[in-house]
């Protein structure tokens, strides 16, 4: 049996990976610039997800559209499984595949941006969410695991956490979020 110690160890030695990599630092830097510039233009952040992963997403949306450490005009951010009736009837009429494509094809604009969050990079409805925001010219960030499985080719940017362990990534996601939640507020309002 682990120990708590060493859930905690594996915990820090995923950040610890993150942040010796260059590369998605810089990644992360150029995602703040996107974002803030995507809100300075008028344009929204939609946020997709599954299971924990859903719950991340709607953690994120809230700390743009509600507050983070500022007290802030509203940024206008959502996440996109909210609305139950939707999902559970887009999911009977057409398949649980569909339920991120078909409502970014009636809500999302071209200057959007679509963040997806998969832990493997595989989660079919956000592979069609992304085929659907890349047709409609709404940038895609995908936050996965080390692999990133298919959403590697369809993201314009990518996060992927460099572990293959679902509790450390989930944890990782929730770190860098707030990192560029924290960021794009200091930035746009100041």
């Amino acid at each position: 049996m682990k120990t708590i110690k060493q859930i905690i160890e594996s915990s820090i030695s995923t950040k610890q990976a993150i942040l010796a990599d260059d590369l998605l630092l810089a990644t992360i830097e150029k995602i703040i610039l996107v974002i803030t510039t995507a809100f300075k233009n008028g344009n929204r952040i939609y946020f997709c997800g599954n299971g924990g992963s859903a719950a991340d997403a709607q953690h994120l949306a809230a700390e743009f559209s509600g507050r983070f450490y500022k007290d802030r005009k509203a940024l206008p951010a959502e996440a996109l499984h909210c609305n139950s009736s939707y999902v559970t009837a887009v999911a009977n009429d057409y398949g649980y595949e569909f339920i991120y494509s078909r409502i970014i094809d009636g809500i999302g604009n071209k200057g959007d941006i679509l963040i997806g969050i998969s832990t493997s990079g595989n989660s079919k409805n956000i592979i069609k969410a992304f085929e659907t925001a890349k047709e409609k010219n709404i940038t895609t960030i995908g936050f996965t695991g080390s692999n990133a499985g298919k959403m590697k080719e369809l993201s314009n940017y990518l996060i992927n956490i460099p572990s293959t362990d679902t509790p450390r990534i989930q944890e990782s996601h929730i770190l860098i979020g707030h990192i560029i939640c924290e960021l794009v507020e200091e930035t746009y309002f100041n």
